[in-house]
This record gives C-alpha cells, structure tokens and sequence, in this order.
C-alpha cells in the first residue's frame, strides 16, 4: 500500500518518473508473482508453465534483451535440446516424445529469461528470494498438515505416505525448498536481531517440510548446504565479533533443529518411517536391477549409441527412469546433449565460485544461489533433476549475477580509464 502510496505525483515530480515507477513495480511484481507459482505442480501442464509463457512472450515483444554475457547459457541450453531431438530421431514411435523436448526447451528458456532480467536490473533478485520463500512456507505448511492428516483432503498434499505439498513427487518437493531455508538460514545468521528472530520460525516450518517430504536427497541436500552456507559466512567475516557471532548462531540453529528433530521422531508413525528412510542403501537400490545396476547398465548403453536412445526409453526398457542427470543427458540428448550440459554445468560452477566472496550488493543472494545450485548438481548423481523448474531457476539466477559482476567490472574499468583522460 505504501509503494502505491508513493506513486500519486507530487509538486514538481514530472509523470514520466511516476510511469517508470509503476512499470518497474508491475515488472517485479509479475516475475515474483511466476515464482511464487513454481511452488505448486501438482498436475501438468501446471499454472507455473502457462504464465511463464505468456510471461516471456510479452517480455519478448517488449524489450527483453539477451546480452552477450548471457550467450554462453543460451547457447550450450540450446545445444543441449539440439542433442534431444537427435536422440529422439532414434525411435520409430514417438508419441509424447516431441512434448517432453518442448517443455525441456521451455525450461531452458525460462533459465535465460531470469538471468535476462536480474542482469537488466538487479532489484529484481530481492523479489525472486521473497516470491520463492513465501512459496516454500505455503507448500511446505500443505505438506506438513497433509502428512498429519490435519484436515478433510489433507492427503491430497502427500505421496506414499510422504509430505509432498502442492507437488507431484516428494522428491522434488523438498529439494525446492533448499533455496528459501538457506536463505533463512542466512538471514539467521547476519541480518539484524529483529529480521534473524522473524526468520527463524519460517526457517523451521520450511525445515519441517524437507523432513517430513523423507526424502533422503533432500535431507542430504539441505545439511550439507547448510553446513556451507555457515562456513560461507564464517569466511566471509570481517571482524573477529563477526564470525563469532556465525559460530554461536550456528549452535543454537542446530540445537533448536536436533530439538524438533528429537520430539518429532517421539510420533511411533514418524520415528519408523524415518528409521526406514535414514538407510543409506534401499532394497530398490541394490537389487539386481536396481538404481547401481542400471547405472553400469546405462553407461554402457551409452558407450554404444553415441545419438543416444531415446528420451524417457531407458525407463520403456528397464521399467525404472535412470536416476542420473548425467546418464540422462547421455541416453536422452545424445553425445552432444551432454557435452554441452557439462559444459554448462563446469561453466556455471567455475564462473560462480570466481565472484563468491566479492562483496556486491547481490552477495547475499549470490552465495545462496551458488551452494544450494551446486547441492543441486551433486543430488543429481542420483536423481534426475532434467524436468525440474526450480533447478532452472537456480541456473538463471546464477547467471544472471555472473553477468551483473561482468557488468560490474566493465563499469569500474571505463570509470579508470576516464579518470586518466586529460
């Protein structure tokens, strides 16, 4: 109410600045407004997919502009569906085939589009994280009433038994919420008594969620990023109080979390689905056709059929998809699908962790976005995150920020080279 508030002229404001402000707020509204939606697939093609692509359209037609910096990201995405299409021209039935590539197509451009418009204009990246952290609470508080059957038609809101909020599969549900609880976790961790104490029980909630969605990726997913997030800020202290006060904060928050942790597993229902799900190999993992054997089967497949095999046919052949984004990027989009994703990946990665401890306005979300994208493409060793619409986030986000210290550098060297002009 207050930005609106401020957008009635006042004496001596021309109407061109007050225009700029509302377009400026009907931006960012409508990207953080396409974010929020991400936080809730539960059917396909979901609200998320149909606004995006009007969203793009529109942004298209006025005024989205693909720099050279973000080229590289563009150009290996696009490599990387030319691979699919090859692999799909392996298969004599293609049925739903050519809507699979699409919506990987679409994603990949949903990726260039975020960095796009973080590059163009940073205050877009403050939105995003708040779009996406109320999404997480919101989906994460479904999955949790969901799980304890807390209202009528609350077990619309799990999956095998799991708490998986306004999602498809568990799975991927909790890796979602990675992003906005590392966020927190920061804020926690640096922010200001009042914010770090308004943080902490949305922390907790989304914590929650990744706990009770038991899934094993994302209980990894969100310790080990934790955990770096906290060695991130301790490193990037200036002064002596400063990192002591990361290294107190960071025992309460994990006290508090082994607390809840405690008195949740006291529920005979939660503590034995966690003791099943605390194993680190499954019965479907070892087994003779299970997630290690079709690995070695996969690979091998892949040694032979330099085009690939199809997408989606490793699960037609063996009843169960690959669980492997590099298996999938080799089986589904061919030799040159995967040469150009792990191109991408290496890229991205290296790019990123070159600019982490610059301090820049954008650190904060900087170093959020880096640890959680590269959790994201280790879980990928042993899940497919090919369709995920968050890891495409991530990956524009990334980018984006990259292309902004570009920008940024550019700037101060221009600036350097003006000062010695006489």
């Amino acid at each position: 109410m207050s930005a609106l508030l401020n957008l009635v002229p006042a004496d001596g404001l021309p109407r061109a600045a007050v225009d700029a402000k509302l377009v400026a707020l009907m931006k960012t509204g409508a990207i953080g407004f396409g974010v929020f939606l991400s936080g809730f697939v539960i059917r396909e093609p979901a609200p998320y997919e149909l606004y995006m692509v009007g969203l793009i359209a529109v942004w298209a037609l006025f005024g989205l502009k693909i720099s050279r910096r973000i080229a590289p990201l563009l150009t290996t995405l696009v490599l990387f569906n030319i691979g699919g299409a090859i692999s799909m021209s392996q298969l004599a039935d293609l049925g739903t085939i050519p809507l699979y590539l699409a919506v990987s197509l679409f994603l990949a451009l949903t990726a260039v589009f975020y960095a796009a418009v973080v590059e163009a204009e940073q205050a877009v990246l403050r939105v995003v994280f708040i779009a996406w952290t109320c999404a997480a609470a919101a989906t994460a508080l479904l999955g949790i009433l969901g799980y304890f059957n807390a209202f009528p038609g609350a077990a619309a809101f799990t999956k095998f038994g799991r708490a998986a909020g306004a999602f498809e599969d568990p799975n991927v549900f909790g890796p979602f919420l990675t992003l906005p609880a590392i966020y927190l976790l920061y804020l926690i961790l640096t922010a200001r008594r009042f914010t770090a104490v308004l943080a902490a029980p949305a922390f907790l909630l989304i914590a929650g969620g990744v706990f009770f969605s038991f899934s094993r990726g994302a209980w990894g997913l969100l310790a080990v990023t934790s955990a770096l997030t906290v060695l991130a800020v301790f490193l990037n202290g200036r002064r002596g109080t400063e990192r002591l006060r990361v290294a107190v904060t960071a025992l309460l928050a994990f006290a508090g979390l082994l607390l809840a942790l405690l008195l949740a597993l006291q529920i005979p229902a939660v503590g034995d689905l966690f003791s099943e799900r605390a194993r680190l190999v499954q019965d479907y993992d070892a087994a003779r056709l299970g997630r290690f054997a079709r690995f070695g089967i996969g690979f091998l497949w892949a040694s032979e059929h330099p085009l690939g095999i199809g997408p989606l046919e490793f699960g037609q052949i063996l009843g169960e998809d690959t669980h492997n984004i590099w298996l999938k990027a080799l089986l589904d989009y061919s030799w040159l699908g995967f040469a150009a994703y792990l191109t991408l990946i290496l890229w991205t990665l290296t790019a990123g962790f070159r600019i982490l401890f610059r301090r820049r306005p954008w650190q904060p979300y900087l170093l959020c976005v880096y640890i959680v994208f590269a959790g994201h493409v280790a879980l990928g060793t042993v899940i497919d995150t090919d369709h995920w619409r968050h890891f495409y986030l991530l990956l524009g986000l990334l980018w984006g920020m990259i292309a902004l210290e570009q920008k940024h550098m550019a700037a101060l060297v221009r600036g350097g080279a003006n000062s010695r002009t006489p």
